[in-house]
């Protein structure tokens, strides 16, 4: 696997989010996941909002 590849399939946004969602549902100790998760999140509406914003102008 090529390593950009290798990269995003390592640190892919899914599993970062459902894992803190569910601990969070669980009530046990998310750590340092939410942080990773939350920074995800924000990029992801980040890149949307250029993409849209782009898109309109």
């Amino acid at each position: 696997m090529p390593g950009p590849v290798r990269f995003f399939a390592e640190h892919q946004p899914v599993t970062s989010i459902v894992n803190t969602i569910r601990a969070l549902f669980t009530q046990q100790p998310v750590g340092t996941a939410i942080w990773i998760a939350l920074a995800w999140c924000v990029g992801i509406v980040i890149v949307a909002y250029i993409s849209y914003r782009h898109r309109i102008s």
